[in-house]
């Protein structure tokens, strides 16, 4: 897929844990963890977001996009 997640790195980064950020913004820790595999077919803004302001980040930061 040629969109890549960066959440991993991020939240390295910011020396947090994915639970911590899933509780933080309100989402399960299975739908974090499709997410940060690539594997999640769409995202919401309002997730997209509520992740942003949690670490502090723009989206282009979490999602990149690499020609194939």
């Amino acid at each position: 897929m040629p969109i890549e997640i960066n959440l991993d790195l991020i939240l390295e980064k910011r020396g947090m844990k994915s639970y911590e950020l899933a509780e933080k913004v309100g989402i399960t820790t299975a739908n974090l963890s499709i997410l940060k595999t690539g594997k999640a077919k769409a995202i919401r803004f309002s997730t997209l977001e509520a992740i942003c302001k949690v670490l502090e980040c723009q989206p282009g930061d979490i999602l990149e996009f690499s020609a194939e």
